[in-house]
């Protein structure tokens, strides 16, 4: 399964029986699933079904889904409200009875409010039902386009990765050949920084100076760092060729990446390396930004 970015984004519309609506569906990093859901009044019922469908189409990320919902014209029914009426004549009667007033206009009656209301159709359970059916088809296409967005964001990011990856083994490979890296090279920068220190003229005794050097070089060797990176390279590429995602594997593997660089700017003897060492960090950094992002 190629890699997913947790970033993404869908929008889808529907209609059904007199109502309009819309999905949308957005996704950004989070370190596991966080779901929140913002429903359009008199839809709660259909939150478990959206956590559901959500929870199927996405392992990871901060996911908000949001319904919007509009009733077409022609959809309510104008009704009559008999009870308030019939209070509105009795008081419009007994003022009447007062003195002597005009009858009022039918327009005027209708016009007070709580005499004319507005009356949502009632539904039947099947109706109900072939609605929500109709809401949850148009989520999951709404899904189906948020995990294509996510899968067009990480075929990016595994393109990213790749160099990424590539470029540390270039690092490595260079560093592993480094002719600073052998015992003669370490004993000739060693006598060259006794003579400084103690003058030409000072004899040194070659077998001891030697012996110092292979001490010297035993500590600063980084034979291992660079088998451990070897094989956090080959890891990674192995994980980008995973079924399932590997977000959290990713994350974990850049951090012992970082320890590995930190650990061969530490016992780096030689500018070359140490500028190589640097260079790897600044990789390594990189990489770990990007997996950041990754499902």
């Amino acid at each position: 399964m190629p890699l997913k970015s947790m970033t993404g984004f869908a929008r889808s519309e529907g209609a059904h029986a007199g109502l309009r609506w819309h999905w949308e569906v957005r996704s950004v990093n989070g370190r596991g699933l966080d779901l929140r859901l913002r429903l359009a009044p008199g839809f709660d019922s259909l939150e478990p079904a959206v956590r559901e469908a959500v929870t199927k189409s996405v392992v990871r990320g901060s996911v908000s889904v949001t319904l919007a919902v509009e009733r077409q014209a022609g959809g309510a029914e104008i009704r009559v409200n008999e009870a308030a009426l019939a209070q509105v004549m009795t008081a419009v009667e007994r003022v009447r009875s007062t003195g002597d007033f005009l009858p009022p206009s039918p327009e005027g009656i209708l016009g007070i409010r709580g005499v004319l209301e507005i009356a949502e159709p009632v539904e039947s359970e099947a109706a109900m039902s072939a609605r929500d059916a109709a809401m949850l088809a148009s989520l999951s296409a709404t899904l189906v386009s948020l995990a294509n967005s996510r899968a067009a964001e990480g075929a990016r990011l595994a393109d990213i990765l790749m160099d990424q990856i590539t470029a540390v083994d270039r690092i490595v490979a260079v560093v592993a050949k480094s002719p600073s890296r052998t015992p003669e090279a370490i004993r000739t920068r060693l006598a060259e920084q006794v003579q400084r220190i103690m003058g030409t003229g000072v004899a040194l005794d070659d077998q001891r100076l030697y012996q110092e050097a292979a001490l010297l070089a035993s500590k600063v060797d980084v034979e291992e760092e660079l088998k451990r990176l070897t094989a956090h390279t080959a890891q990674a590429r192995d994980l980008m060729r995973a079924t399932e995602p590997v977000g959290r594997k990713l994350d974990f593997l850049a951090q012992e990446f970082n320890r590995e660089a930190n650990t061969l700017c530490s016992k780096a003897n030689d500018v070359e390396i140490t500028r190589l060492g640097l260079e790897l960090k600044a990789i390594i950094d990189q990489m770990r930004e990007q997996v950041q992002n990754i499902e």
